[in-house]
């Protein structure tokens, strides 16, 4: 019995003083939890409403196209001796591009200046017989008959050199066209016929095509749904001299799927009819080009500037999400928490949303991490400069003025 003793003493000993250990801590006053520990911020990025001034622009596809483009091709049947020019080169108006053999033509017209000197010394003797029959028969030396002959001797000859005078300048004419030469200010393309070769008027490939690069043309195309909103924007712009075709309207060209600004032209021409087929208008614009940023059949995205929207409110897109009653935003309180507003968006542009209704100039909403929150949810603001969160209202940072 004694044994049986001792070893109930060595455990129930230990077991006593754990359990007497227990029931202090249960009675223990429990600390409270801070109200922020129960509900943790949720980190998100905040941006203030910005106002300003905003173009309202309509996007387009566009191709970009010679001003002028001529295919060269010869007027008469001859060989090429020449060309005049460089292929890829700049040329002037005017400039020689290339010269045909001219003997037959120069043949023709010494031939034809021939034929006028010979019937104009007819014509000079014709009017001396004239002169001397006219004061025969004021004499009554001859008869009338032979006066009148003589006057149809004159107006024969007179119409003959004049008809010679026609034969001069066809001729010369057949002789400028063995001399070509560009119609106007443009680049060449690659020579497509090579000097020795016989050339034909009824050839339809042409000597080499020039196209006129500066000005240069864009031709685009806009829904036709827009085509209110072009009319509306043409009425207030700005009037041009009486030879421009349209009021100056801004046009902008980008590279394709970029954004920086090629080159900025104005809209001259507005097609007389909407394309059926694809529910388009199809718009040109003009656009100077000394430095050849454009170059024709190149490809680029077209912005058409039809006004601007005075002191507009704007967010980031993504600031913008859509739930089941439309679009609205999470609009962060003065308590560091937020609230959904519905908000109608005007348009979207440059990765920013014009505001129609639903925000003030004053709000700032969340443009990332909403995927986390729900309205009266707390949040915690991640600063750009560092990683450490900040409280929301702590930022006061004013809406930029227009």
């Amino acid at each position: 019995m004694s044994s049986v003793r001792r070893s109930l003493l060595v455990v129930g000993v230990p077991v006593l003083l754990a359990l007497g250990a227990m029931i202090w801590w249960l009675s223990q006053p429990k600390a409270k939890v801070p109200a922020s520990a129960a509900q943790a911020a949720v980190r998100v990025h905040v941006q203030p409403v910005q106002v300003q001034d905003v173009a309202i622009r309509l996007p387009g596809l566009g191709i970009v196209q010679a001003w002028h483009s001529a295919t060269i091709r010869a007027r008469i049947d001859g060989q090429l001796q020449s060309l005049g020019f460089r292929e890829g080169e700049q040329v002037k108006k005017g400039q020689l591009i290339a010269q045909l053999d001219n003997r037959a033509q120069k043949a023709q017209l010494d031939l034809a200046l021939a034929q006028r000197s010979r019937d104009q010394a007819q014509l000079d003797n014709a009017r001396q017989d004239l002169k001397r029959y006219t004061e025969l028969a004021r004499q009554s030396a001859i008869n009338r008959q032979t006066l009148d002959t003589q006057h149809a001797q004159v107006a024969t000859l007179q119409a003959t050199v004049q008809a010679d005078d026609a034969q001069v300048q066809a001729a010369r004419v057949q002789l400028d066209y063995t001399r070509i030469v560009a119609p106007f200010a443009g680049r060449t393309g690659a020579r497509l016929v090579d000097p020795g070769n016989l050339v034909r008027a009824a050839d339809g490939q042409g000597l080499v095509v020039i196209n006129q690069t500066d000005p240069i043309a864009v031709n685009f195309t806009v829904p036709d749904t827009e085509y209110a909103q072009i009319q509306a924007a043409l009425k207030g712009a700005d009037a041009l001299p009486p030879d421009a075709s349209l009021p100056a309207v801004k046009v902008q060209v980008l590279p394709r799927g970029q954004s920086g600004v090629l080159k900025e032209g104005r809209l001259v021409l507005v097609d007389n009819q909407v394309d059926t087929s694809s529910g388009t208008l199809r718009l040109k614009a003009r656009f100077d080009n000394p430095d050849a940023v454009l170059w024709p059949g190149q490809a680029v995205d077209v912005r058409l500037v039809l006004g601007e929207r005075k002191h507009a409110l704007t967010v980031p897109d993504a600031a913008v999400q859509r739930g089941s009653r439309g679009l609205f935003v999470y609009v962060v309180l003065a308590d560091d928490t937020v609230r959904a507003q519905a908000v109608q968006v005007a348009f979207s542009q440059d990765g920013f949303s014009v505001i129609e209704q639903g925000l003030a100039a004053e709000d700032r909403v969340v443009t990332d991490g909403q995927y986390r929150l729900h309205p009266g949810a707390r949040i915690a603001e991640i600063q750009p400069e560092s990683a450490e969160p900040k409280p929301a209202a702590a930022r006061t940072t004013a809406p930029a003025a227009s």
